[in-house]
């Protein structure tokens, strides 16, 4: 599970989160769903980092990997619960970061959006823009915000929903289980 569902699951509203998630790709955008459940997140973003740090693991090799490799992250979560798991892991500077940013207010957060400008793929502002120009491009996902940018990598690592929606698809990918298993395989 990543920050964004364990925050929502910890600091936000369930109801509203249960609700906009089925409307996903139906009658809502990612946008659209994130700007909901956010908003119902009115936590101080220092408390939930403490938690966060306190409640997160790093899937195993995830470090070695990011210091050998210096990878991008293209993330729809936010520079300001990222860093600090990165940072704990000492791979702060050995990675790219891209995501969102966060006007965490008491009344309820507010996201800084990176990408605004639509996919012409998938109709949504998605990771795809995001793919360097040059060379073979290898992807690691595990959900709903993966599906349009792995199907333009050349190689796919996939788990959870993405693993399902590619299988679903017909779209070749390998298992994700941790990032040891990955390295061995690049």
């Amino acid at each position: 599970m990543d920050t964004l569902h364990l925050v929502l699951e910890e600091f936000g509203d369930r109801g509203i989160y249960a609700r906009v998630e089925g409307a996903l790709g139906e009658t809502m955008t990612l946008n659209e769903v994130i700007a909901a459940e956010f908003a119902t997140v009115t936590a101080p973003l220092e408390e939930v980092i403490e938690w966060l740090l306190e409640n997160t693991k790093i899937r195993p090799g995830f470090a070695e990997l990011a210091r050998e490799r210096r990878p991008l992250i293209v993330s729809s979560g936010f520079h300001e619960t990222i860093e600090p798991l990165l940072e704990r892991e000492g791979v702060l500077d050995a990675v790219e970061l891209r995501a969102n940013r966060l006007d965490a207010r008491p009344d309820g957060w507010r996201v800084l959006f990176r990408a605004e400008h639509r996919c012409g793929t998938c109709g949504e502002p998605c990771k795809r823009q995001d793919l360097p120009e040059d060379g073979e491009v290898v992807y690691v996902g595990d959900g709903y915000s993966d599906r349009c940018v792995a199907l333009a990598a050349d190689r796919v690592f996939a788990r959870d929903g993405l693993a399902d929606w590619l299988a679903a698809q017909g779209v070749p990918f390998e298992p994700l289980t941790d990032f040891r298993a990955l390295a061995s395989r690049l």
